[in-house]
């Protein structure tokens, strides 16, 4: 069962306590230009994208500059009441670091950012140290587009251990994504035994719609490792709103590992081609299959454990012309 739009707004977006709401997964970047796996990733007008050889929306089409910037994203976060957000990584969108840096500095208050380094070549350990240096308090592996048409590259060599370490003695963060099921999850196991310090966040809600994916939920028994639900929206889009498959798979992640490991994730700007912004997370608002209590730590108080985010703004409730 499901509240209504109603009895959601009256008891979660404009009462006297509402839930703290951190984005645990989402992108931004002013240019998208790159080359994954020998294909080429290129801006289109109006929102779209040359996507490995086919032409998708990326972002929504009011998006026309193709600028998908913070500013924009904030216009988002506050009117659906999102107090902060993490800002991942992906191949698929090119290094964004320098950019990434200035958000971070420009709005430490709204958004923790991931730095991430060209894994795909020999030598990233030195990029992994200026980004340290940089004030970078987390590093995003793609781990699951090493495995490509050119062969595949273990997340668990020296180079990468050798990162690893120093980000456990820095106290940085860990952003991985691994590929589908339990293809990548002993190389898991074996960073986690490396580095048992070391936070490590699990993407795409380990690729819940493919076979064996609780084989990457059951990483998250070990004490520093987290998984963000970014992209459960199109995870689960054959069944679209209010996903009460998603709300099912949350209940079974939550019974093998404890629902202080799950964080929500949006993947904005991809998912809100499909959906609003708002609706991204409020199918966990609505739905009556979780406590009051789980709805606010997944929505927000355990990516605040992890992230800090310790001066979100207060966000009032501003209805819209159709309510």
């Amino acid at each position: 069962m499901t509240l209504s739009e109603k009895e959601c707004r009256e008891q979660y977006l404009n009462n006297g306590n509402p839930p703290v709401i951190i984005d645990a997964h989402s992108h931004l970047w002013l240019w998208q230009h790159t080359i994954v796996n020998g294909k080429e990733i290129s801006q289109l007008p109006n929102g779209r994208s040359s996507f490995l050889g086919n032409e998708v929306q990326m972002m929504n089409p009011w998006m026309s500059d193709n600028y998908n910037s913070a500013e924009k994203f904030l216009a988002n976060m506050d009117y659906a009441q999102v107090g902060g957000a993490v800002v991942t990584q992906e191949f698929i969108d090119g290094l964004q670091n320098d950019y990434l840096e200035y958000v971070g500095r420009r709005w430490a208050d709204r958004f923790f950012v991931f730095g991430m380094c060209e894994f795909r070549k020999p030598g990233f350990i030195i990029e992994a140290e200026v980004l340290a240096r940089r004030g970078f308090k987390g590093i995003k592996l793609p781990a699951a587009r090493l495995i490509d048409d050119y062969g595949r590259i273990r997340i668990d060599t020296e180079e990468f251990m050798q990162m690893y370490r120093m980000m456990e003695q820095k106290g940085m963060i860990l952003g991985i994504e691994l590929a589908d099921g339990d293809v990548q999850c002993e190389e898991g196991e074996n960073i986690i035994a490396e580095c048992p310090n070391l936070t490590m966040v699990i993407g795409h809600f380990c690729m819940v719609t493919r076979p064996d994916w609780m084989a990457q939920v059951r990483l998250a028994r070990h004490k520093n490792v987290y998984i963000d639900m970014g992209g459960i929206t199109w995870l689960f889009n054959d069944e679209y709103y209010p996903y009460p498959s998603a709300v099912k798979a949350i209940r079974e992640a939550a019974d093998e590992v404890g629902m202080d490991r799950l964080l929500w994730g949006s993947d904005y700007p991809r998912t809100i081609t499909a959906i609003t912004y708002r609706q991204s997370y409020d199918w966990i608002l609505k739905t009556t299959e979780l406590t009051d209590t789980e709805k606010r730590m997944i929505l927000g108080l355990n990516a605040q454990k992890v992230y800090g985010f310790d001066r979100l703004p207060v966000l009032k409730y501003v209805p819209n012309m159709s309510e």
